[in-house]
């Protein structure tokens, strides 16, 4: 019974592994010429691997709900729980953003004689992930806050762009393949993560609505948004949750 939180721990890991697989197995033709506009086509493997994200995050919020039913938690979980988080939601992620500056700079005149030093900062994403899970690990004081992004929370962010790519919801397709635009996600998301910025943890310690009453409005506000953008919405509930935090930092200083 002991061993079946890291079961499924381990299987956090393993659809970050083939997270990774698809998104290297572009294989499709990802760009045409209409005139002299530019269309993206998003192969759809990447895609399937932001799914593969999003199961990773549902497993791996049931190790812990799965460990404390079985009272079965323990050192060697914690240390299992980062590790499969630093693949599912740190490189996975890095490889989803170097395949989409791949795009991005591929479309450009001299696009494929860029150099690989162009592509590296994606790799930011995996080195703050880790940074910010070491420091989780280390970290034996248990707050009602985050210091810092949550990396399964950047790691679902990056993962909704082949999604939004694919459906292109408010014809947003152009904008998220600008080079620039990555280029500060490969900024800002990293900053967030190594940063100690307290953000709202979305853990209820009781239902009541007054001491709860932030996480419940940002919850209606992110149902509405699923309804209203589908896919666009998750960058929209990333925004506003970082918002909300801010807020309530502001109001509690």
């Amino acid at each position: 019974m002991k061993q079946i939180p890291n079961i499924f721990t381990l299987l956090n890991l393993c659809m970050g592994c083939i997270a990774i697989v698809l998104i290297l197995q572009t294989g499709e033709s990802i760009a045409r010429i209409q005139g002299e506009e530019w269309t993206i086509y998003m192969p759809e493997k990447i895609a399937w691997a932001a799914l593969f994200i999003g199961i990773a995050a549902v497993v791996d919020f049931l190790d812990g709900f799965i460990a404390r039913l079985f009272k079965a938690t323990s050192e060697m979980g914690k240390q299992l729980d980062s590790l499969s988080d630093l693949v599912s939601f740190g490189v996975a992620p890095g490889l989803i953003i170097y395949q989409l500056l791949r795009l991005s700079l591929a479309a450009e005149p001299t696009g494929l004689n860029t150099p690989l030093l162009f592509l590296l900062p994606c790799l930011f994403i995996p080195m703050a992930a880790a940074w910010r899970l070491a420091r989780f690990n280390l970290d034996t004081v248990h707050k009602n806050n985050f210091e810092g992004l949550p990396t399964p929370a950047a790691g679902l962010l990056i993962a909704s762009f082949p999604l939004i790519l694919l459906y292109n919801p408010l014809n947003i397709q152009m904008l998220l393949m600008n080079k620039w635009v990555l280029y500060l996600v490969c900024l800002i998301i990293p900053y967030l993560m190594i940063s100690k910025l307290p953000l709202l943890s979305m853990k209820f310690n009781t239902m009541a609505f007054k001491e709860n009453k932030a996480r419940y409005i940002l919850i209606g506000l992110s149902a509405c948004a699923v309804v209203i953008l589908g896919w666009l919405s998750v960058p929209a509930i990333f925004i506003t949750y970082i918002l909300v935090s801010l807020l309530l930092k502001n109001q509690t200083t």
